[in-house]
């Protein structure tokens, strides 16, 4: 409390917003932009006045809001959809722009004939993902914000090895790759569903291998 009313540090400010102390720190840096409100100094620290605080997040959010991409409803939501066309429930133009909230947790995976995932989603599903939006999905991050982003969910993954050996023994010994989710998934003791998006990494990163060494 500073007189009768109360302020905020930007720890403060972080905690009653929910975002990251590095986003205050954005957000103060170029307040102009967000419109974030003007610190003040007592006691030879810098706070914020918690009203103007709730007053700027209210408005930051709705801008967020305002921004996301317009979604389809229509359709059963017990309909099985592929990711080009939660993309299209999304807004969105390509299935390159679902949110890896998304993406990495399919409700259903199927194997193709030639070894690759399908993933597939209940209407529902992708329904209530867009639900939780609070703003445009991020197109990158700023560089030196954040370590290096991963090439995919499973590349510090020690489980991905043994996805990549069973892949490559089966092609040896030319087995249908069918069935070999079920094998990992024992191997390993994991679920189905993580063993087949694990073949599914294992199988692109053979893929580009076998590119890059005919290149």
């Amino acid at each position: 409390m500073i007189g009768a009313r109360i302020a905020l540090d930007r720890a403060g400010v972080a905690a009653h917003t929910g975002a990251a102390y590095s986003t205050v720190n954005h957000w103060h840096r170029h307040r102009a932009r967000f419109g974030f409100p003007e610190g003040f100094q007592h006691d030879g620290r810098e706070w914020f006045w918690l009203d103007d605080i709730e007053a700027f997040h209210t408005a930051h959010q709705a801008a967020k809001r305002a921004e996301l991409t317009r979604v389809d409803r229509r359709g059963d939501s017990d309909d099985l959809i592929g990711s080009g066309a939660a993309a299209r429930v999304l807004g969105y133009g390509s299935y390159r722009n679902l949110p890896d909230t998304l993406y990495n947790h399919p409700d259903r995976v199927e194997t193709l004939p030639d070894g690759r995932v399908r993933r597939l989603w209940f209407r529902r599903t992708v329904w209530a993902v867009a639900d939780a939006r609070t703003g445009r999905q991020s197109t990158g991050r700023t560089p030196g914000t954040t370590g290096a982003r991963k090439p995919h969910p499973y590349a510090d993954d020690p489980r991905l090895s043994a996805a990549i050996a069973l892949l490559a023994e089966a092609d040896r010994a030319g087995r249908d790759r069918r069935g070999l989710g079920v094998a990992l998934a024992q191997q390993l003791g994991i679920t189905e569903r993580t063993a087949q998006r694990l073949l599914a990494v294992a199988y692109e990163a053979n893929a580009t291998s076998l590119a890059a060494s005919s290149g």
